[in-house]
């Protein structure tokens, strides 16, 4: 059904891994990934893989900031970095004749970056307007707050972003020693996607990336274990109420984890066939926008349904929502429906490789697993092989009430 691009890895004597698979095209992508994020943030430095992520781009011994944005813009390509909950992120996208400027750029910024003072400055305001402007998101809001309540008293359930407070105390000092904690080349991992070899793509990341001293920091995240749930209302001055509900899941290593991922499609997915979307938005129309969400971490997961609805009609969804997950309890799926749901989800994850960039950033981040990277046609084998039985089981586990949390934002 498709035709498997051979990925190919390698692995510096430093520890950094090296990924690399071929793909004819005029445009390349790159990415480097620290296996670092928001969790490995001490109380007191909430905030701080964020700030760096934003810092990064603002000098090196060698660059200034413009020089660092220009550098790749001058020949038309992109520069990007992003932060989660586990992983920090650069990466570009280029011409192909440039994989020498993209390659020491990134090496550039994520090993000689110098966090000037004045930087420092200016950036704590720009991500003290993202804090602001996030809250006054409340779509975007709950969703953090769930989750810190769902992971409350661990570091898993903190705002990226950090708070106000602590952002605006952070010197360079502080962006310093995380860095130095954290940033350890045993958890880099460099990768592309594009038109070049495996061997001139080694080769190249050798030149820039091999003289950087093996450096190991200690690994230590808490496992969340500590399994609770909540109901949450808060009234708020909104002429739309704002629901999320749901609970722990399984994690990114789980054997579970596709039978989840197929069971959430079906549930409240992207396509407009999900039932949440059928049965509630349109069949009802009690809600603007409805849609649930599977997220698997390196040792927990969490799944959630979000809604955003007429106060009025706030009480009459969440009953319809809690049917919808009843039914995918009570019965099993019959063949033409688990074919249906299969073959739909097999087709989203081919046109999701259509965004070279986005299979890049899956890819990279599948290398910190315990599975590794797995090839698109064993995954297509892991969803065919999956049963109504399957379904049923992680249904039933996951969609217990019992482990079913609540949280609204009550418009007026």
């Amino acid at each position: 059904m498709f035709e498997e691009e051979k990925i190919s890895e390698y692995t510096l004597p430093n520890g950094i891994k090296i990924i690399h698979k071929y793909r004819s095209g005029a445009v390349a992508h790159l990415a480097l990934m620290v296996n670092t994020g928001m969790r490995d943030e001490l109380t007191n430095e909430n905030g701080l893989a964020h700030f760096i992520e934003h810092m990064l781009f603002k000098g090196t011994r060698k660059r200034k900031a413009y020089h660092i944005l220009s550098c790749l813009e001058n020949v038309g390509g992109e520069l990007n970095a992003y932060t989660t909950k586990e992983e920090t992120c650069i990466h570009a996208s280029f011409l192909k004749e440039f994989y020498n400027k993209a390659i020491e750029l990134i090496s550039d910024v994520a090993f000689n970056s110098t966090f000037p003072e004045n930087e420092v400055e200016k950036e704590k305001e720009v991500i003290l307007d993202e804090i602001n402007s996030y809250l006054d998101n409340p779509a975007e809001e709950i969703y953090d707050e769930f989750e810190n309540n769902l992971y409350k008293g661990h570091e898993m359930g903190r705002n990226i972003l950090g708070t106000t407070e602590l952002v605006s105390s952070y010197t360079r000092n502080d962006l310093c020693r995380f860095l130095n904690s954290n940033y350890s080349t045993d958890r880099m991992v460099i990768a592309t996607i594009g038109d070049i070899s495996f061997e001139k793509f080694k080769n190249k990341v050798i030149t820039y990336f091999s003289d950087y001293q093996s450096v190991c920091t200690t690994f230590h995240r808490t496992r969340f274990n500590l399994q609770h749930t909540f109901n949450i209302v808060q009234e708020r001055n909104n002429h739309l109420s704002h629901c999320i509900m749901g609970g722990l899941a399984y994690h990114i290593d789980s054997e579970k984890k596709m039978q989840m991922v197929l069971l959430n499609n079906i549930l409240g997915g992207p396509g407009m066939n999900s039932r949440l979307n059928l049965n509630i938005r349109e069949k009802y129309g009690f809600a603007y926008t409805i849609e649930s969400q599977y997220n698997a971490y390196s040792d927990t997961g969490n799944f959630s349904i979000y809604m955003g609805v007429d106060p009025q009609s706030l009480d009459k969804a969440i009953n319809l929502v809690f049917k919808e997950l009843d039914k995918l309890k009570d019965n099993k799926l019959g063949t033409i429906q688990l074919s249906n749901a299969k073959n739909q989800l097999i087709g989203q994850l081919a046109l999701s490789c259509e965004s070279s960039l986005g299979e890049l950033l899956g890819m990279t981040r599948s290398a910190f697993t315990k599975e590794g990277i797995e090839p698109m046609q064993e995954t297509i084998k892991k969803i065919r092989n999956l049963t109504s039985e399957d379904i049923i089981e992680v249904a039933n586990e996951v969609f217990d009430r019992n482990n079913i949390s609540l949280l609204v934002y009550k418009g007026l």
